[in-house]
């Protein structure tokens, strides 16, 4: 299995890049430089696109596009890197699940979400689908989640993409509202969603929270343990990938014509 690791700055990708172990350096076109692990049973690169889900998708698309004429072709996107954690709260996802990840915590998005991709009306936010154009939302295979979940011993659950990070309690409660039992905010899954969709690979988003959403106190910012966070939780990932695969299908049947070290009739003679 290959896999396209996509996060937003170096520290990042780095963080990422020593959970797969050695890494050797790859250039693509636009200037953008690929870190590759070649691990059995998953090969990982990984790649620091930029922020924002502009940077994120533009970043991807080259990524998969090189790959794809190279003739080895990804089979699962993951976007990657630290993010911001909600508060648990009174909301709740339709399961039941409680809202909120706190610092430190690992979070597998089950929905990834474009959270300020509309327009501002007289009623308040209206998506961009409500308009009547595009997507603002994309749902990774659930067994997929559910055993890098398990794995990581993450809480799963939805991670909306910002342009621009929330820094007011009034503008965090505002997201939680509208999506209820949200537990992380980040600024690229969106964009390497998209990407990945466009291109027919799976995608997957994974955070580790080094902040909570709202006022933005940066003393109170744990980004060194969110990063170490980051690397355990993709140590974890061939593991998770292969269970979910499955096992691997069981040979053919051996043909019936006799080979080498075959046992034959002894040639008849006149």
């Amino acid at each position: 299995m290959r896999v396209l690791v996509v996060t937003a700055v170096a520290a990042e990708r780095d963080a990422v890049a020593a959970a797969a172990g050695p890494c050797d350096e790859v250039a693509l076109p636009g200037g953008y430089a690929l870190r590759r692990a070649a691990g059995v049973p998953v090969a990982c690169d990984v790649l620091a696109a930029g922020v924002g889900p502009a940077a994120a998708a533009a970043g991807t698309a080259t990524a998969l596009t090189a790959a794809t004429l190279a003739g080895a072709p990804y089979d699962l996107v993951v976007s990657a890197g630290i993010g911001g954690g909600f508060s648990p709260g009174p909301g709740a996802r339709p399961e039941g699940s409680p809202s909120g990840a706190p610092l430190g915590s690992v979070v597998v998005a089950d929905a990834i979400v474009a959270a300020d991709l509309g327009a501002e009306t007289p009623d308040g936010f209206t998506p961009v689908t409500e308009l009547g154009f595009g997507t603002v939302a994309h749902l990774p295979d659930p067994a997929l989640v559910k055993a890098v979940a398990a794995a990581a011993g993450a809480a799963a659950g939805t991670v909306v993409t910002v342009s621009t990070v929330t820094g007011s309690a009034a503008r965090a409660a505002e997201l939680a509202e509208r999506h209820p039992g949200v537990l992380a905010e980040a600024m690229e899954g969106f964009g390497v969603a998209e990407a990945a969709a466009a291109h027919g690979v799976p995608v997957l988003e994974v955070r580790t929270i080094s902040n909570a959403v709202g006022p933005r106190d940066r003393a109170a910012w744990r980004i060194g343990p969110a990063l170490t966070a980051l690397t355990g939780a993709f140590r974890t990932l061939p593991g998770a990938l292969s269970a979910a695969a499955g096992p691997a299908p069981e040979p053919p049947p051996r043909s019936a014509s006799p080979t080498r070290g075959t046992p034959t009739s002894p040639r008849r003679t006149p």
